[in-house]
């Protein structure tokens, strides 16, 4: 009886199933370690594949890397105190870590071998399997580009690295000033509040402003407003619409006063220009 618990035990330490699970395929196995091991892992995949098909909401958003080299990844589950769970926590920090190597390219990251020898892919499965939920790799981005420098935020951080609110921002500039950092810094924090669409106004998709003029003219004329008003307010509102949504011509949430290509002004350092951001929030 002792040798069965024993053997329970060292399975659940190898796979981090459950009791239940682990002694159901002990005696599947008729006691032999390395094929419950595979009954498991057969179950495990059965398990997650079933999973896969319910919502995903929650999750956090971790961040790696330094100024030259930056990546953001999201990981999804379906409640918020998985979100927390110390298995999952771990997961991503590690999971982060590749991804920074990998160059945020997720068919390699899927491939690559973590600390205990198994693939992403293959424990990604076990996770699932141990957790309950269902577990996705989301959405991933690098700034890396030569002669940049790169910035990150996280906010209602969970734990280091990984938040529920992340931004990167890679600054095109060969000044190496604590003024630029702070600005850097800054920028990161104006776009986690503002969620702008584009660096500039010209870089606006141009389908959203469509869909933008679209519900603009209908909410116009549902309220009985002549075709010829309607069209002159559409143009102030779509105008208000791309300097809202743009970063440069946004508002400085720092300085209300002021919009973010003043203070880029302001700084005179003549290279500096915005080459990228990104931008991910849990549930978004």
């Amino acid at each position: 009886m002792s040798n069965d618990v024993n053997k329970i035990k060292k399975l659940r330490l190898n796979t981090g199933a459950g009791f239940k699970d682990c002694s159901a395929a002990l005696k599947e196995s008729n006691g032999n370690l390395e094929k419950a091991v595979e009954i498991l892992r057969i179950k495990g995949i059965s398990k997650a594949t079933k999973k896969m098909s319910r919502d995903a909401n929650e999750g956090v958003v971790a961040v790696s890397g330094d100024e030259t080299k930056l990546t953001m990844m999201e990981v999804n589950c379906e409640t918020d105190f998985v979100a927390k769970n110390d298995d999952f926590v771990n997961f991503v920090k590690e999971l982060s870590n590749i991804n920074l190597k990998s160059n945020a390219n997720i068919n390699e990251l899927k491939k690559t071998k973590m600390k205990n020898g198994e693939t992403v892919d293959h424990n990604l499965v076990n996770l699932i399997a141990k957790i309950g939920e269902k577990i996705t790799i989301g959405r991933t981005k690098i700034l890396n580009s030569k002669g940049t420098k790169n910035y990150s935020y996280l906010h209602t951080i969970v734990k280091d690295n990984i938040s529920k609110l992340g931004v990167i921002v890679s600054l095109e500039s060969n000044n190496d000033s604590n003024e630029l950092k702070n600005f850097g810094k800054k920028l990161a924090m104006h776009i986690a509040a503002t969620n702008p669409l584009s660096i500039d106004i010209d870089s606006i998709d141009k389908t959203l402003i469509e869909k933008e003029k679209n519900l603009i003219s209908e909410e116009l004329k549902n309220i009985g407003k002549p075709e010829e008003i309607v069209k002159k307010i559409s143009i102030g509102k779509i105008n208000k619409f791309k300097q809202d949504n743009s970063l440069l011509s946004q508002f400085w949430v720092m300085d209300d006063k002021k919009k973010v290509e003043n203070i880029i002004k302001e700084l005179n350092i003549p290279d500096l220009k915005v080459k990228d951001f990104c931008r991910i929030k849990i549930g978004e």
